[in-house]
């Protein structure tokens, strides 16, 4: 895919005398047309990708999941210096439980790469640092959908949601929503933690949470585990 040129855009926060910003790098990506997936080499997806891509009922899901995991590959693999197909992914064990589903995880012991992947409607999202990270992206809800879920939320995000005007509480909601993911996803648990135990609006202890620009129709955010504030490198075609 082609796309302007890299930019650079740095999370809010003073830094400390000494400090040194996070470097981050997060590819944004639109998630190409059937015809255009065409030309990405599917094969370099192991057994267990191609089978999921294929459960999917609708074309858009299989494309936009088919070429969700070939950028991933094609990142990881240009920061290991491997093949795409050669890269082997883990889990870490889950918070929650201990059980073999936690974070993916790069399966090779000696590898500091850290990675999140997040794919909605049109875009496609990864980050990648030698920090814990994760990332989201969501498409702008409903009435029905901000009513219903909005309540399992931190009394302050709740608040925070509620307090815009009706029309604009979709997108209030989505900002929320995927700050929230973001930073389930970094710390691993998903949506396995209760909803309402994290104010992401405010400082969490350890992390950084920043938006990221998509369009008017989408929300996304990252989330860094570190007290620094992170210096974030857009990309907008892969490597």
């Amino acid at each position: 895919m082609t796309g302007p040129a890299p930019t650079r855009t740095k999370g809010p926060g003073p830094l400390a005398a000494g400090d040194r910003d996070v470097g981050i790098r997060v590819w944004s990506m639109r998630v190409p047309s059937a015809r255009e997936l065409d030309a990405f080499d599917l094969s370099v997806l192991d057994a267990e990708e191609r089978r999921r891509m294929t459960a999917f009922r609708r074309p858009d899901d299989r494309v936009r999941y088919g070429f969700a995991h070939v950028a991933l590959r094609r990142i990881l693999a240009a920061r290991l210096d491997v093949e795409p197909y050669e890269v082997r992914f883990g889990r870490d064990p889950c918070p929650v439980c201990a059980g073999p589903h936690g974070r993916p995880v790069l399966d090779a012991p000696s590898a500091r790469t850290r990675f999140s992947l997040s794919h909605c409607g049109q875009w496609v999202l990864i980050a990648l640092a030698e920090l814990t990270v994760g990332v989201d992206v969501e498409g702008i809800p409903g009435d029905t959908t901000v009513t219903d879920v909005v309540r399992a939320l931190h009394p302050a995000e709740r608040a925070a949601v509620e307090a815009v005007p009706l029309a604009e509480r979709g997108a209030a909601f989505a900002r929320v929503w995927a700050r929230k993911e973001a930073y389930l996803k970094g710390i691993g648990t998903g949506l396995g933690r209760d909803l309402a135990q994290d104010d992401t609006g405010a400082p969490i202890p350890g992390w950084r949470l920043v938006d990221l620009p998509v369009d008017d129709e989408h929300a996304a955010a990252l989330a860094v585990h570190s007290p620094r504030p992170p210096a974030i490198d857009m990309h907008h075609a892969l490597p």
